[in-house]
């Protein structure tokens, strides 16, 4: 009691002084005691003398919460409104007072205080904030110093303009940099800037400022001392309001004091300072306030020495360590600024500021665990701070546990309804955890608070290019370049959207107009590249691939890329040596060293392969020796009817569902694969239809005789050499190899050839996708490496694939059922038959259930029934869960390269070939009768289910797949007319049936209503021959008409 008594005493003797920072400091701590209504209003009444209009607001709303007729508040709230522009506001609330005073008439005085306001409000059209002391405050304060007279002169700031009226900032509505968002890289927003991003940075993305454990004072207020000797004449006009208080209320944001000073710049005002005492604390203040300016400015060395200064005085000034901490982590030093952080808060424990800060810094880091309990920390100071939240929403989505982010967030926007960045950031958030429509509108709603808010238009626009909306992307797009014409992110967005359409040509218009803005990009590089790369420009692609190579980076993210420039360069490198031969000799399975494939898949660091593997012949090499000729593509009738062909027919690969985007290049890519298919494959059936009707004539049907080769490719000019490693690696191709001798009535092209083809074309038409076929990719052959499909990744639902989530999680749990086991990340068998721990497997619903029950990582495997060998059951794909960290969990599909399983497939496969060819050739040959073809339709399907299970290829299995039962079709004369049906993905039908009748049956019900008969196609020029070379089929492919 006498505690509180003493401070009371302190406090009017703090006031009458005019300390009003020191004041603010012991009210802090007789609310942290007891808050009282008194208290709260005294607050706000002392930051109103240090102009500081939000903490007036804020203390006032605290307040009026607690008793909503206290007509101080109601005055002091409406004061600091009209101090920061917002007029109607202040009218509404002194409105609001006015009617509570009427019906009380307690006071009368404050009655015609509240009255006079209204009067000047409503007849001059403007508010009137002086900075008299209220008489009937309470509190009796001697008369301020006299200020000079200051002339209104405006002020050019662009923080807050909107259609030339001031606009308030928000507290937590500070603008994040684009491009630190887009990567979603490991740097922070620190207050609208980024501790790890460029200091050089255009005005709009730069308007935010550092916070510290400070209250900032605007210029213009006069400073007395109570010894009139004391003071001085002197008067400093400042362009921007830079002059700070003395004050050290720990809870307090600088960024906020920024944003009031930039308010009144605003309001075109220039402030003046008259009569300033001289003082050590002044002096110190003075100091203080010109580092936290040069802070703000950018100006981040020489703030240090100013803090410097100070520090060297005292060297536990909480204010000065978190102004220098601040300016340390802005030039990238996390450590000091740490350092400096952590020292504040042993000097001043309640330094919520402090703790902030460092929780920023140490996210910065990658330090997720501290920087969440440091923001939690100062959560405890400032219950409920939209700043705070903000902060910790934004360090939660950054660590990827989008939960607590989305948490944060909603809180954020709850306290302040238009911080424009809480929203978007809610938006990014809730759209890994599947929450769509909510995303859009979060993304929205930050729109609608500003319209010219590029980050949030960035987002919507990645968002929909998500969801595979291509349109709504694109108008997103122009929007961003109508507001900002020199907007680089949005030129990278727009080459990306095109680039995932197949129109490279131009997305490398859009691409060069980004690079012509921010030249040293690596996402528009590598982009670039690749699109010069695919459409056969490989001088220019080379040229981009080495810009990307010798950038400097500063994330993980980019440096993976730059990894992939150095592959995609070899490729490109291989690929041009290959332009003016026959397709048929472009074979990166066979031509290109396993390890170097391996590397490529996995983006692994390519210092090992350097080392270990010959690199591909420089670009000046094929064009000495002619391999690089400009390939003549006119479109002659006979071409463009084989394209038009082609994209009719490759249409039919569309996926309808979320994330794939329509692909015309794609779209082509598979048409022509799917008719160059059906030609040799009818050449096949026609040789076995000869053969069969030979035998019908008394040759025997056990026999053997000599059998025709297939074209045999030539000896590889990069074998041995460029692109392969020291030892020789000559077996041959799978394409076209070479059988000697076959059982009589055997196909003369075995499956994998078939196959093959596809891949081919696969790999011609989007070389930046590392399609190879899994067996080729380590010599070692068992190194286990497949193909791996996320369905969840810790929280983040894959927008592809989760739509297949229930059913792999149904499937899971039926092969335990049926097993009473799984295995561990070492193989072994984990057994789960006691303890009702089967019971548990069958009632969980959520992966936390499902790994609770089994209690660690493991994986199962799916079966497939063989028809080659009765009875026998197939290794089908691997389902695995894995926790990761604390917040969720990896829920995803595998599929490993063994040599048991390939020799597994590799029989069932051939069986499934033979068959399709038995059930056409003979009697059914030729026939174009749609009931006589039933085998030949579920043969087909019966070989695409052991495809899609056996998924033998790093990548592009699924659209592969699809191609070769195109091709397949219309070798029997069957073309699909339709297309698959919403939501159906056909490889998962396959994956999660244990037998291809059940495939067949769920595939056959809108495939086969589809499928007409059609002779037409053998009428279509011959692929091979037409588009004989490399350098054709990639004209082929990168020509359109329109």
């Amino acid at each position: 009691m006498a505690s509180a008594v003493k401070e009371r005493i302190e406090l009017a003797k703090l006031c009458s002084s005019k300390d009003w920072s020191k004041a603010i400091r012991v009210l802090d701590t007789l609310l942290s005691q007891s808050c009282a209504i008194q208290d709260l209003w005294q607050s706000s009444f002392c930051y109103s003398q240090l102009e500081l209009h939000k903490h007036v607001i804020k203390d006032c709303d605290k307040a009026l919460q607690l008793d909503p007729k206290l007509l101080q508040a109601y005055i002091l709230k409406g004061r600091a409104c009209s101090a920061l522009g917002r007029k109607e506001e202040a009218l509404t609330v002194w409105e609001q007072g006015y009617e509570h005073a009427v019906c009380q008439s307690a006071d009368l005085k404050l009655l015609l205080e509240l009255e006079d306001l209204l009067k000047i409000a409503k007849q001059n059209g403007s508010l009137s904030c002086q900075n008299h002391v209220m008489e009937s405050s309470g509190l009796s304060l001697p008369a301020s110093g006299s200020v000079v007279s200051i002339k209104s002169s405006k002020t050019s700031d662009n923080h807050g303009e909107s259609n030339g009226k001031s606009k308030p900032s928000g507290k937590s509505s500070k603008q994040l940099e684009a491009h630190d968002k887009l990567q979603n890289g490991s740097s922070l927003s620190f207050k609208g800037k980024s501790f790890l991003s460029s200091q050089s940075k255009e005005k709009h993305e730069s308007h935010s400022t550092v916070t510290n454990g400070m209250h900032n004072k605007l210029v213009g207020k006069s400073v007395a001392n109570d010894s009139s000797e004391s003071q001085t004449d002197s008067s400093v006009v400042y362009g921007k309001s830079s002059d700070f208080s003395d004050i050290c209320n720990e809870s307090f944001s600088l960024s906020e004091i920024h944003n009031e000073l930039m308010d009144e710049a605003n309001r075109s005002k220039k402030f003046c300072v008259a009569k300033i005492s001289k003082n050590k604390s002044i002096n110190v203040d003075f100091r203080l306030s010109r580092g936290i300016a040069q802070v703000n400015d950018g100006k981040y060395a020489y703030a240090i020495t100013i803090f410097d200064k100070i520090l060297q005085e005292e060297p536990d000034y909480p204010e000065a360590l978190i102004g220098r901490g601040t300016a340390y982590a802005f030039q990238r030093e996390l450590h000091a600024a740490i350092a400096d952080f952590s020292k504040a808060i042993q000097s001043n424990p309640s330094a919520g500021e402090a703790y902030k800060r460092r929780g920023q810094a140490r996210a910065a880091l990658g330090e997720s665990a501290k920087a969440i309990a440091d923001l939690t920390k100062a959560l405890e100071f400032e219950p409920n701070s939209a700043d705070i939240l903000h902060e910790r929403g934004i360090v939660n989505f950054k660590f990827k546990d989008y939960k607590a982010a989305v948490e944060d967030l909603s809180a954020c926007i709850v306290v302040d309804q238009d911080n424009k960045s809480a929203y978007t950031y809610l938006g990014l958030a809730l759209s890994p955890l599947g929450e769509y429509k909510k995303a859009e509108e979060a993304h929205m709603k930050a729109i609608q608070i500003d319209q010219k808010f590029l980050e949030a238009w960035t987002h919507l626009t990645q968002f929909y290019q998500d969801m595979a909306n291509s349109e709504k992307a694109l108008q997103c797009i122009h929007e961003i370049l109508r507001i900002d014409g020199r907007f680089a992110k949005a030129y990278h967005l727009h080459g990306l959207l095109l680039h995932g359409m197949g129109e490279h040509r131009n997305a490398i218009k859009e691409l060069s107009m980004g690079l012509s803005i921010d030249s040293s990009n690596i996402e528009c590089l590598y982009l670039r590249a690749s699109c010069y790369h695919a459409i056969g420009e490989f001088k220019e692609a080379v040229k981009d691939y080495d810009a990307a190579l010798d950038l400097e980076l500063d994330s993980m993210e980019k440096f993976v890329l730059q990894c992939l420039a150095f592959y995609q360069k070899e490729i490109a490198l291989y690929t041009a040596s290959k332009f003016n031969t026959e397709f048929s000799w472009f074979d990166l399975d066979g031509d290109i060293d396993p390890l170097f494939k391996e590397y490529w898949c996995k983006r692994l660091h390519p210092k090992n392969v350097c080392e270990k593997v010959y690199r591909q012949p420089p670009l000046r090499d094929s064009l000495r020796k002619g391999k690089l000729k400009k390939q003549d593509f006119s479109l002659t009738k006979q071409k463009t009817a084989l394209l038009q062909a082609a994209d009719s027919i490759g249409k039919k690969i569309q996926c309808h569902c979320p994330g794939f985007l329509p692909n015309r290049r794609q779209y082509r890519m598979a048409g022509l694969a799917a008719i160059e298919i059906a030609q040799k494959v009818v050449r096949v059936w026609r040789s076995l239809q000869t053969e069969w009707k030979h035998s019908n004539k008394g040759a025997s049907k056990h026999g053997k005789k000599a059998r025709r080769r297939e074209k045999l490719n030539p000896p590889s000019y990069n074998r041995g050499g460029a692109g392969c490693s020291t030892s020789s690696f000559l077996e041959p191709s799978t394409l076209y190899s070479a059988v000697e001798d076959r059982p009589h009535g055997r196909p003369t092209m075995p499956w994998n050839s078939v196959y093959s083809l596809a891949v081919k074309w696969r790999q011609i038409s989007e070389p930046c996708d590392p399609v190879v076929w899994a067996n080729k990719l380590s010599e070692e052959f068992n190194s286990g490496f497949g193909s791996h499909t996320p369905l969840i990744t810790g929280q983040a639902k894959a927008v592809r694939y989760f739509p297949n989530f229930q059913r792999t999680f149904n499937v899971a749990k039926a092969v335990i059922k049926d097993n009473k086991y799984v295995h561990d990340k070492k193989d072994n068998i984990i057994n789960l038959y006691e303890n009702g721990k089967l019971q548990e497997i069958m009632n969980a619903e959520s992966c936390s259930d499902l790994y609770r029950a089994v209690g660690k990582d493991f994986w199962l495997a799916t079966w497939c029934n063989s028809i080659a060998v009765e009875g026998k059951r197939l290794e089908g794909t691997r389902i695995s869960l894995e926790k990761t960290d604390q917040i969720g969990y990896d829920f995803a599909i595998r599929t490993p390269c063994s040599s048991s399983r390939w020799d597994d497939f590799e029989v069932e496969m051939t069986s499934a070939w033979e068959a399709l060819c038995d059930a056409y050739c003979g009697e059914n040959y030729g026939s174009t009768d749609f009931d006589v073809l039933e085998n030949v339709r579920e043969a087909i399907l019966r070989i695409t289910y052991y495809w899609y299970n056996f998924m033998p290829l790093s990548r592009g299995s699924a659209v592969i797949g699809f191609v070769v039962l195109l091709g397949l079709c219309l070798a029997a004369n069957m073309e699909f007319t339709g297309s698959i049906p919403e939501g159906m993905q056909v490889d998962w039908e396959a994956i999660l049936e244990p037998d291809p009748n059940s495939f067949i049956s769920s595939v056959k019900s809108w495939l086969y209503p589809s499928l007409k008969i059609n002779t037409s196609w053998k009428g279509y020029p011959d692929v091979a021959s037409t588009l004989e070379t490399t350098g054709l089929v990639v004209a082929a492919l990168s020509t359109y008409s329109d």
